[in-house]
């Protein structure tokens, strides 16, 4: 296959972009931001809620690093986190971003490093074996998310709380966005889209011009099921890849006909 010179897209909402923009740099990847979902803060009252009933849970649940962000913005002034309850999150940014908040490690749930997916059904293992019955558990999230793990806490006799603490949304593009997505959609061959959410190809998909055609167009998707709805968006290339950043890396690489050593930390 012959090398191409590719420019990835980076979909991910703008508070989680510089830290992936300055990974794949490091390891040659030519990225730039087109962010697919704006985050928006809620009044707080969600956070502030979940914060009272924090020393009676057993769990809490992040879905993302913006659930951390916003759920720790209403911290109570001198608190803080309580021995006797675990944090637990899918993604390493989430663990990244609740440590640097002052959640002991030890505390810390999420799927080991080296899981083939980094989603619920790999962090539930790290879960089921413990004592739910009567328990407690804070979902801390946007507008929904983790409901299956809900599902499966709640089947363990424990009693899912869910506290919206901020919200998504289709976004607005600047006009140098614009000129991005209209330079992605002609040249989709010098393209290839990050997909980390399957809300992101929704919004995507609203924001393209009527009836486009996306059989040219190729993508990484960090999961199964957001593979499965850039296939039902009629995206010709599908590339599955683990959300890390040398993982996105080998992926542009096979897409591009680079052999993958030629990347390195």
């Amino acid at each position: 296959m012959a090398e191409t010179e590719l420019t990835l897209l980076l979909t991910r909402p703008k508070q989680q972009a510089g830290d992936w923009l300055a990974r794949l740099a490091a390891l040659g990847v030519a990225t730039n931001s087109l962010p697919l979902i704006e985050i928006v803060a809620t009044d707080g009252a969600a956070a502030r809620a979940a914060w009272d009933l924090l020393p009676t849970a057993a769990l809490a649940l992040f879905v993302s690093p913006n659930a951390v962000a916003n759920f720790f913005a209403e911290r109570p002034p001198a608190s803080s986190w309580p021995a006797q309850t675990l944090a637990a999150c899918v993604g390493p940014g989430s663990a990244r971003a609740l440590a640097e908040a002052g959640v002991p490690a030890a505390l810390i749930v999420q799927p080991p490093a080296d899981s083939p997916s980094l989603d619920s059904e790999h962090l539930w293992p790290l879960l089921s074996g413990r004592a739910w019955a009567g328990r407690r558990v804070l979902m801390l999230r946007g507008d929904g998310g983790r409901e299956w793990l809900a599902d499966r806490l709640r089947e363990q006799g424990a009693s899912p709380e869910f506290f919206s603490v901020y919200q998504r949304r289709c976004p607005q593009l600047t006009p140098a966005e614009q000129g991005l997505l209209a330079q992605a959609l002609a040249a989709p061959a010098r393209h290839v889209w990050l997909f980390s959410s399957a809300e992101a190809i929704g919004y995507l998909q609203a924001l393209a011009p009527a009836g486009h055609d996306w059989r040219a167009a190729q993508c990484i998707a960090t999961h199964a099921r957001i593979a499965a709805r850039a296939r039902e968006l009629g995206v010709g290339h599908v590339v599955l890849a683990r959300p890390d950043a040398r993982a996105v890396a080998e992926a542009v690489g096979v897409i591009a006909g680079r052999p993958l050593q030629s990347f390195s930390l």
